[in-house]
């Protein structure tokens, strides 16, 4: 602030440097100025003083919320747990997730002669039923509500993924043992067909679901329960099996799954099964299993 002083001296004109204002002669006699800096230390304006941590917490728990609002930035996410907005009060609590029910059975071939019998024999013993089939209208045409039936086959690993829900276990009728028996210009026309029922074992074992493979003899239409059976390993390369018997097997396996799979190796023979549970705890503890 520029301050003028007047005095009764004559003076030549004089200009103030800090103003630019000049006072000319004659006016007055005199004047001096006086600069009175405005940065004097009585007059600055007070700084305010640091806020405690205290002070910072209490002031971001009043009014954080509001200043959020009024700059428009979002609200804090909920903590703990809590709920951010009434709404939400009154929300009803999720639904625990029910545990899948597994209680059907899975047919891999359900369109060939074995499968179908195979299907019969579930029917009969009041099965829930899931079979893999090339044609689903005609598989529904045959068995109606009995099955659920389901395009594809086990190599394919989504329809495979469909149909395994709700699976407890996989009955597969392996052709395997009778494939690998062949010499000769037989092993090389059955070479494809190996890769195949191959493929399907693999598929069959590696589903994470309890199955049984039944690796049947030469497949005959003759009627079942004629004679006895042949459990041996390496039976199935040289003999027959009925169909009826073969399909009767795969129910009798239910009684008795085993924790993750079985595999055996059969064809009609002279031994008569008096206990079907006993039969398929050997045949797991055996080893038979490639």
């Amino acid at each position: 602030m520029a301050l003028f002083l007047y005095c009764m001296h004559s003076l030549p004109p004089h200009k103030c440097k800090e103003s630019g204002f000049t006072i000319a002669p004659g006016r007055i006699n005199c004047a001096k100025t006086l600069w009175v800096a405005s940065s004097s230390s009585n007059n600055k304006k007070k700084q305010p003083k640091p806020l405690s941590f205290g002070e910072r917490l209490l002031d971001y728990i009043e009014g954080g919320p509001k200043l959020r609002k009024w700059y428009g930035a979002p609200d804090q996410l909920p903590r703990d747990g809590l709920v951010s907005n009434k709404e939400d009060r009154y929300r009803e609590p999720e639904q625990e997730t029910v545990p899948e029910v597994r209680d059907a059975v899975l047919v891999t071939d359900g369109d060939s002669k074995t499968g179908q019998l195979v299907i019969l024999s579930l029917i009969v013993k009041r099965a829930r039923i899931k079979a893999l089939v090339k044609d689903i209208k005609a598989a529904a045409s045959a068995f109606g509500s009995y099955i659920e039936p389901l395009a594809g086959d086990v190599t394919d690993k989504t329809s495979v993924k469909k149909a395994l829900k709700g699976v407890r276990v996989i009955i597969c009728i392996g052709k395997l043992a009778v494939l690998r028996s062949g010499g000769g210009i037989q092993a090389f026309m059955n070479e494809k067909a190996k890769r195949l029922a191959e493929a399907d074992e693999i598929a069959v074992i590696n589903s994470g679901v309890p199955y049984t493979i039944v690796r049947a003899g030469s497949l005959q239409d003759k009627p079942g329960n004629q004679r006895g059976f042949n459990f041996k390993e390496g039976c199935a390369g040289n003999g027959i099996l009925s169909r009826e018997d073969a399909a009767a097997i795969c129910v009798e396996a239910l009684d008795s799954p085993a924790e993750k799979g079985l595999i055996f190796e059969v064809v009609n023979g002279e031994e008569t099964v008096q206990n079907w549970s006993e039969l398929f705890s050997s045949l797991a503890n055996s080893g038979n299993q490639d």
